[in-house]
Formats: structure tokens, C-alpha cells, sequence
């Protein structure tokens, strides 16, 4: 199944709180549950400005119905196409 990164733009995001982001990926978790487990989300980082999640889904629309349905920003979505780390050079 493919794997996307979906940039998120949420001005302050670094100054939420343990409890917002808590939150923030109840309601997430509770829309991805309503969907059914053909989306999964595998992790997020969080920056200044921006949160940076990664999703693997069918297809770029599932993920963003899903930011539509949470009332969650989808800036950019986009589609892995390879993976590689430090090992990749060996």
C-alpha cells in the first residue's frame, strides 16, 4: 500500500501542549477508525509551524478525506517513492 507525507501548516504548532496534542490525535485516531484500516497513520513530527504526518493509504484522496472530515490542514500531500537512510550509501 503506498505511503504519503502530508505536510500540515498550524502556525505555533511546536507550543501545543501535551494535552492539545493528545487532542489532536484522538480526534485523528477516532476518524481513521470510522474509515476503516485501509488508511493507517504511522507517526508525526512536529516542527515550529507545520506538522509533517506519514500515512499509508490506497490513494491520496483517503487521506485527504481524512484531514477534511478532522478538520485538520492538508497543505501538501505526497506520495513516497523510495525510501533510504545511511545505509543506503554502503
Amino acid at each position: 500500500m503506498p505511503k504519503y507525507v502530508i505536510e500540515r501548516q498550524i502556525p505555533g504548532a511546536g507550543k501545543l501542549t501535551s494535552s492539545d496534542l493528545r487532542s489532536i490525535s484522538q480526534k485523528s485516531c477516532a476518524v481513521l477508525s470510522a474509515m476503516g484500516p485501509h488508511i493507517q497513520w504511522l507517526q508525526s513530527y512536529v516542527t515550529d509551524d507545520k506538522i509533517y504526518c506519514v500515512y499509508i493509504a490506497p490513494d491520496e484522496a483517503s487521506v485527504r478525506e481524512h484531514a477534511q472530515r478532522g478538520g485538520f490542514p492538508a497543505n501538501s500531500v505526497a506520495a513516497v517513492r523510495q525510501t533510504i537512510d545511511p545505509t543506503t550509501a554502503e
